[in-house]
């Protein structure tokens, strides 16, 4: 009874209530004019945004568009009205509506100046950045079929020069932010992804013509979100002895709080090829030139009738294309997939990747699957955490694609005469020449690697206050790499039983960090803030490897079955303690100062030696603040900055390079063991030391549709790491010694403008130039690097200096070249050669174009390198005539040689008397390698919201890209990056190297 009474209670008070509100509903009803149905989309890419604000004007009522960018309600006012349309990141929209439903685009901010910038373990706004800093959005480039991201880099970046210098995907590259610093030590930048500090030192060990891999093509470009460039000394001061080259700050991406889930789909496949190939002499022609050498010489012709003991004429010789069985169309396939948002407290991504990437030349290919899962979580309102993670596996199918004449594929198609079959008379397949038989080289070829890599960190974030926040992180970088290689009896590598190779290298680098930040801003002119900082790093590396010969059958490829093996093991480690600060204060966003100041202890050297200081120093002044240009109104910022400071390098030397070392040496007497000295100690080896200065404009004009910065640096290198060669007599090879000086100085100027912007049509451009002058200012004994001594390190002198005789002419009455001769004493030696040229660019950079119509996009992409010298190394092997027919390979520019008096040409005769017209290291293969390349064009449609229909999708584009369309250049090789070696003090020598294709492809981008 108790239970019906309170019932029948409950039911009049809601009777009653239902009966109020339906009175008051009927009462209030509101008066429906009109209702709106629209989307907002992103006006360049068609992609929908959420989470923008959409305001009725002259009342409070406004909501928000959803995970597809739509948005409804319904008013009281008329059709039409006016509406504020905003979102983070794009520019206020005021329109007048006349009909629903609509699309709604918005423009993103050309220059945002509150766009936050991060910069050594801080951030800060655009507007008050003092040092030299770039950010690359990676949606642009990331669909570049490259193996690793810091190719699609190239051209981006004002001063950054990447240099390509082989078609083969996931090879290392040469990245240079202004200059080259060291001689011996590292001159790469250094990798941060997501707070972790990357190892870009290759892990191969097995010879590949003197490439090497590269660690950085372990890394998925499709889950980057942003690249940004520290390259002075202010921005890169608190990184210390790592940022002596610069910084390249990768940040993935991550989901956001409060975002409904969503799932990207990124999809492209396509096919490359070389753009052209060595043009070499025909069966025919490559028998006469033979013959008109021996002729010179006074010897019978090779190429006579068979019947008087000849290899027959040259008429009857048959052309073998080897080129064409080498090179293939080479297939491209990516797929990428990724799930990402959040609630109120949680953000997550979660991507999955795979690429697999086909070398124009046979047999090489390269593919990499990758995995990442980023998270943040708030755990209340002061505590947040956090992890980013990522693990990838990349294979390769490797092969010698450098110098080097035994199993190298470009060496065997190239050098072996195009007159000579691949069959002998018995019409089995052989080698000529020397080399191997490519056929049965490209069959049995048998070397490849697999690299299993994880980066990842947890961090932990604090909020002590309002002011004051306490972060700390760990991170490791663990990468197993394990390669191996078998030559079968059938390849030379291989006789007479075959040779097999294996070696697993690990390495592993760990960082722990803890900072303090400190801002408050003190009054409506005032900011300050502080950072104190620590970092704990170690790295170990170790290398298993083992080798074995004499296998019973070519069935059996296991080290274990060799009739002999030997193995080899090696290890280093190193650590790194760190102690950093930064003060920075800003006066009415006009006067802007900061210092920092950190110091390294390395393991790397003795005490007394160990401890490096490098501090840094920059102040800024916007002028547009200031009231004599308040009245300028096609301002809208202008900063002039300027920075100097002191970073370290201790990069790229052996850990123990300061010691003294002993080695065990096994059965070195009767089966016994014994130990050996191995290395001299240098008891005052310390760190390398780079000053830099910089000073900068940045400018934003007619509301930000017009940016540039300019920017000019000095850098100066002192007590630089180098390799010292000694006396045999001391026992010992070489030591490291501080023992050179380097300067590097130059300019870098970027320019970004909005040239048109209405609703249908819209163009955007974005120029970068900059020019590097870099000079060796002391080293007492000049180094000579790469083959025949080709690359020459010297005082006065830019470093990757050709070291060369220089060919004045070919004498016209006798055929023969004319070197110019130094030293005046009547012969061409060794004292007459002398630099000419090196790989330094005068200007070198990029320009961009991006075009909307509608729903179409399109944009191309040049970059350009004017000045540099390379040595076209195949071009000294292929115009020695019919002097090498023996050593092979002849192109077909010998039929330009001199062949009677009154001849005027470059190419000597072909003479084994004057062994100068074919001198090693002549001049006449130095060339221009400047160019002007079409990097990219990218054609692409957006279908609209309406068109989707009800398929679940917010965004689906598709598009067609074309890669390396057309390179204009002086250069008569195939490419003028290319470069047969990937080692840092080796740099412009074109030997062997296939050239980067010409690709084509077709994408689609969804969104659900």
């Amino acid at each position: 009874m108790k239970y019906c009474r309170v019932f029948r209670y409950s039911l009049s008070i809601f009777l009653i209530w239902a009966s109020v509100i339906t009175v008051w509903a009927q009462e209030t009803k509101p008066i429906i004019n009109a209702s709106l149905v629209g989307t907002v989309v992103d006006a360049t890419t068609k992609d929908p945004i959420e989470g923008a604000t959409v305001q009725l004007e002259a009342v409070t009522h406004s909501v928000k568009t959803d995970r597809n960018g739509r948005f409804s309600f319904v008013t009281g006012q008329k059709l039409p009205f006016k509406l504020t349309v905003t979102s983070v990141g794009y520019a206020t929209q005021n329109l007048v509506i006349e009909k629903s439903p609509v699309v709604i685009e918005l423009h993103r901010s050309t220059e945002d100046l509150d766009e936050v910038v991060v910069v050594g373990y801080t951030t800060i706004a655009k507007k008050n950045l003092i040092g030299a800093v770039d950010r690359v959005s990676q949606q642009a480039v990331k669909d570049i079929p490259t193996g690793s991201f810091d190719a699609q880099l190239q051209g981006k970046v004002a001063g950054m020069q990447v240099a390509a210098s082989t078609g083969i995907p996931g090879e290392a590259l040469h990245v240079r932010l202004r200059g080259a610093t060291s001689i011996n030590a590292d001159n790469n930048p250094l990798y941060v992804i997501d707070g972790v500090f990357l190892n870009s030192e290759s892990l191969q060990t097995i010879n590949t013509g003197g490439k090497a891999t590269s660690p950085i093509a372990d890394l998925s470009p499709s889950d980057i979100e942003y690249v940004e460039v520290l390259k002075d000394a202010e921005a890169t001061a608190l990184y210390g002895s790592r940022g002596a080259n610069g910084v390249i700050l990768i940040t993935t991406k991550r989901g956001k709080n409060s975002q409904s889930a969503k799932i990207d789909v990124n999809l492209y496949s396509g096919r490359g090829k070389a753009a052209k190939l060595w043009e070499l002499t025909t069966g025919p022609e490559h028998a006469e030139l033979v013959n008109e050498y021996f002729r010179n010489i006074g010897q019978a012709e090779p190429f006579r009738p068979v019947a008087d003991g000849g290899r027959g004429l040259p008429s009857e010789q048959q052309t073998y294309d080897r080129l064409s069985e080498a090179f293939r169309t080479a297939g491209v396939h990516n797929a990428d997939l990724s799930v990402y948002g959040g609630s109120e407290n949680t953000a997550y991504y979660l991507s999955a990747g795979y690429n697999k990437q086909e070398s124009i030349l046979k047999p090489i290919s390269f593919d990499r699957a990758s995995f990442r899962f980023n998270l943040d979580q708030k755990v209340n309102n002061n505590l947040k955490i956090g992890s980013s993670n990522s693990i990838s596996r990349t294979g390769r199918n490797q092969a010698r694609a450098g110098d080097g004449p035994r199993g190298g594929l470009l060496q065997t198609a190239l050098h072996t005469p195009t007159y000579l079959s691949p069959y002998n008379d018995q019409g089995v397949l052989v080698g000529r020449a020397g080399f191997d038989n490519l056929t049965l080289l490209l069959d049995n070829y048998d070397i490849g690697s697999t690299s299993l890599r994880y980066i990842g960190n947890v961090y932990g974030e604090y909020q002590i206050s309002p002011t004051l926040k306490f972060r700390s992180t760990f991170s490791v970088d663990h990468n197993n790499y394990n390669e191996h290689e078998y030559w079968n009896n059938l390849l030379i590598e291989g006789s007479p039983n075959g040779l097999a190779t294996s070696a697993i290298s690990q390495s592993t680098t760990w960082i722990n960090e803890q900072t303090l930040t400190y801002r408050k801003k003190l009054d409506s002119r005032h900011t300050i803030g502080a950072l104190l900082g620590n970092t704990l790093q170690g790295s170990y590396f170790s290398l298993t490897s083992a080798e074995g010969r004499g296998f019973a059958t070519n069935d059996f490829t296991l080290i274990s079955a060799a009739a002999t093996t030997t193995s080899n093991q090696d290890w280093n480690q190193y650590k790194l303690a760190s102690f950093f600060g930064r003060l920075d204060y800003a006066f009415d966003d006009k006067y802007l100062l900061d210092f920092s100041l950190r110091a390294d202890g390395s393991s790397k050297f003795n005490k007394g030696y160990q401890w490096g200081y490098f501090p840094a120093v920059g102040v800024a002044w916007r002028l547009s603040k200031e009231n004599f240009l308040q009245d300028v109104s096609f301002l809208d910022d202008l900063k002039l900055k300027t920075s100097y400071g002191l970073t370290g390098n201790q990069n790229g030397i052996n850990p123990f390079a300061s010691r003294q070392l002993w080695s065990g040496v096994g059965s070195s007497y009767r089966g016994v063991a014994g130990i050996a000295p191995e290395q001299l100690a240098n008891q005052e080896l310390s760190w390398e030391t780079t000053s830099q200065f910089n000073v900068g404009l940045d400018a934003a004009l007619l509301n930000n549709r017009l940016t540039t910065s300019l920017n000019y640096y000095y850098k100066y290198t002192k007590d630089g790491l180098l390799t010292v060669v000694l006396p045999g007599t001391t026992g010992f090879s070489d030591f490291t010694n501080n023992a050179v000086e380097i300067s590097n100085k130059g300019f870098e100027l970027s320019i970004s403008s909005v040239n048109i912007n209405s609703d249908v049509f819209s163009w955007n451009t974005s120029l970068n130039i900059a020019r590097n002058i870099n000079n060796i200012e002391k080293l007492e004994t000049p180094q000579n690097y790469g083959s025949r001594n080709l690359i020459q390190f010297k005082e006065g002198h830019p470093m990757y200096s050709f070291w060369v005789y220089n060919q004045l002419y070919v004498d016209p009455q006798t055929g023969d070249a004319v070197y110019e001769d130094v030293d005046g004493d009547g012969r061409i030696t060794t004292d007459d050669r002398q630099i000419l040229g090196s790989i330094w660019p005068d200007y070198f950079g990029g320009i961009s174009n991006d075009f909307s119509y509608k729903n179409f996009d399109l944009n191309t992409f040049f970059t350009f390198s004017v000045g540099n010298k390379i040595y076209n190394h195949n071009r000294f092997f292929g115009e020695a005539g019919g002097a090498r027919d023996a050593a092979r390979i002849i192109f077909k520019s010998n039929l330009d040689r001199w062949q009677q008096p009154g001849d005027i040409t470059d190419v000597p005769r072909s003479d084994g008397v004057n062994n100068n017209n074919y001198k090693d290291g002549g001049g006449r293969w130095l060339e221009d390698g400047s160019y002007l390349r079409f990097r990219t064009l990218s054609l692409g449609y957006n279908f609209t919201a309406k068109s989707l229909g009800k398929l679940p999708l917010s965004k689906l584009r598709v598009y067609a890209q074309a890669t390396n369309l057309f390179t204009i250049t002086k250069y008569t090789g195939l490419d003028p990056e290319s470069a047969s070696s990937s080692a840092a003090n080796q740099q412009g020598i074109d030997l062997g190297t296939p050239p980067q294709p010409r690709s084509f492809q077709l994408g689609i981008n969804l969104t659900f």
